[in-house]
């Protein structure tokens, strides 16, 4: 009996500690089996260390949000709303908030105040938690019965959840390691690549070493398919400049849509409260003020100090003329500029420094309403391991929420 439990579940973060709680809160015995010493270490990067823990949105609005599979979410969202997480932590001692974007936050500003409550739920219930990486799926007659340890150690259940994430931030436990164990069951596994994930850019004349570090809030992001011209996604946020390109959510969330990086542009509206009617009417109004100022120097009421001489530079105009000396033709040419600012995607990041993971097993073989496989009897899957992710904003921490919730709880 020692080593026989009614839920096995393979990795200790945000989904398989989710679907443990609620196992054990049904009165089974439950055992999760995780590499690390201390579980739930991803949650602790998430939000910038303060845990977007979900998005205080509509079941249909969170849909939306789902960048691969959406369909395959229906069920698991119904049964676990985004407002259920949220009561389903506020339970646990967690108070939080709801800011811009309808993201929420622990009132703390502590991402560890989540992975505590994670793991005070589970052990609340009376969920072991045993340090151990798992090596191998036992199977007998074509199911899955249980686990082995590289220690040697066997486990066993009539039900094994897989909740050990995707290949991003590995030095979290989340290296990509339950890919193998599904696989060797039958499972597809759909080549994993990193998704939410800085994006490199050309860096025309060096750019990028006089912007890195400017923070911009407030601006517009348009990414553009070139073949095409299609603007395939377009938001207002928050973006970084970095000595390699672009980061920060609307450059993560513009990932998320890049298959092939070099065949989109963006482009970044700096002023986007204003026409380009109304930035041309700013312009005069602000060289007006000092006809005799370089032009240089007169943008500092619109533009960051840093991003002045990039912008200037990209204009083609002397930065030492008179804004006096400007023709129309020069100051809608410095508009445009300012409207739509360029960047030339050239590559992603690597995936070991993405949010989250795109790929990962098939949904084709995991039955939408109780995340069991249907190849094999005997397995279940929560979280990142699938082929699920969403736009920044909570949504993806509100996947492990909710397929952690199903596969912890259906059938019983």
């Amino acid at each position: 009996m020692r080593n026989e439990f009614d839920r096995i579940v393979i990795g200790g973060g945000a989904a398989g500690l989710f679907a443990a709680g609620w196992a054990a809160k049904s009165g089974l015995r439950v055992l999760v089996l995780e590499k690390r010493e201390r579980p739930a270490r991803k949650i602790l990067v998430t939000g910038k260390g303060r845990c977007n823990v979900t998005n205080n949105c509509t079941p249909q609005e969170f849909i939306a949000a789902v960048r691969r599979n959406p369909r395959f979410l229906m069920s698991a969202i119904y049964a676990m709303t985004p407002q259920d997480a949220m009561a389903c932590f506020e339970e646990l001692g967690v108070a939080l908030k709801t800011e811009r974007g309808s993201r929420v936050f622990p009132v703390s500003d502590r991402a560890m105040d989540i992975a505590d409550a994670l793991v005070r739920f589970a052990r609340q219930g009376g969920v072991q938690i045993k340090q151990a990486t798992v090596s191998e799926l036992i199977q007998k007659d074509g199911a899955v019965v249980g686990v082995k340890t590289e220690a040697g150690e066997e486990f066993f259940a009539p039900l094994t959840i897989l909740a050990t994430g995707g290949k991003s931030y590995p030095g979290t436990g989340s290296d990509g390691s339950g890919y193998a164990l599904a696989a060797a069951v039958g499972h597809t596994i759909l080549p994993p690549r990193p998704s939410l994930v800085p994006i490199i850019c050309e860096n025309t004349d060096k750019q990028f070493t006089t912007l890195m570090g400017l923070s911009l809030r407030n601006v517009t992001l348009n990414l553009i398919q070139k073949k095409t011209g299609k603007v395939i996604y377009s938001e207002l946020g928050e973006m970084l400049f970095t000595h390699f390109g672009i980061s920060g959510p609307l450059a993560l969330t513009a990932s998320s849509y890049m298959d092939v990086p070099t065949d989109y542009r963006i482009t970044i509206d700096c002023k986007p409260g204003l026409t380009a009617e109304q930035l041309d009417a700013r312009m005069l109004r602000d060289f007006e003020g000092s006809p005799n100022r370089a032009f240089g120097n007169a943008l500092e009421a619109l533009l960051p100090r840093s991003l002045i001489p990039v912008v200037a530079a990209k204009s083609g105009i002397p930065a030492e003329r008179r804004v006096n000396q400007l023709t129309r033709e020069e100051r809608l040419k410095l508009g445009a500029l300012i409207k739509a600012f360029p960047l030339t995607p050239q590559a992603l990041r690597p995936i070991e420094e993405a949010v989250i993971t795109a790929g990962g097993v098939s949904v084709k073989e995991i039955d939408p309403r109780t995340m069991r496989s249907k190849l094999v009897k005997g397995l279940a899957f929560a979280g990142e391991v699938m082929d699920v992710d969403a736009v920044t904003g909570g949504y993806n921490l509100q996947i492990a929420w909710s397929t952690g919730y199903l596969a912890g709880t259906a059938d019983l």
